[in-house]
């Protein structure tokens, strides 16, 4: 259930979420200040996400990333100097050569990162693992704690 904070006006998914209070950005504040194709790349995930079925999309852009997040934070898109990296974390590993760094494990989730310098690199493989991260499917009934998937429960993701 998506949760507003009565002092900073962020939303997030789970109620009562730990965080600082400091508003996130808006999404043309976020573009201003990453590179030219984030914005055709947030569009394509973006669209996408919007017409998933289920769940309470939040999309919530801070100053140089914007968080996607459906309970959790499940995906996160960065835009660094060189290319927009487009992180995400799934219950399984998954193999691929498109991983642009070392895949992660944190309690039992797999964290990606797919590093993209064109929007056409945002296509239907990677916005499938994306619907996975979304849906969170093969989570198992009842086990979800409310807690962020992609980092330990003492971390403030807010960079």
């Amino acid at each position: 259930m998506a949760w507003t904070c009565p002092d900073c006006e962020r939303r997030f998914g789970a109620t009562k979420q730990g965080h600082m209070c400091r508003p996130g950005v808006t999404i043309e504040s976020f573009f201003a200040n990453a590179r030219p194709e984030a914005e055709p790349i947030h569009r394509i995930v973006a669209a996408h996400l919007e017409g998933l079925d289920g769940g309470d999309l939040i999309i919530d852009p801070l100053e140089t990333k914007v968080l996607f997040k459906n309970g959790p934070t499940f995906a996160i898109l960065d835009s660094k100097k060189k290319w927009v990296a487009l992180g995400f974390t799934v219950r399984r590993r998954l193999d691929s050569e498109r991983f642009s760094r070392k895949v992660t494990e944190y309690q039992g989730r797999f964290h990606h990162v797919v590093n993209l310098t064109d929007p056409a690199q945002a296509d239907d493989e990677l916005l499938g693992w994306l619907t996975e991260a979304f849906y969170r499917d093969d989570q198992p009934e009842g086990s979800d704690d409310g807690g962020d998937g992609m980092v330990p429960a003492d971390v403030d993701i807010e960079f």
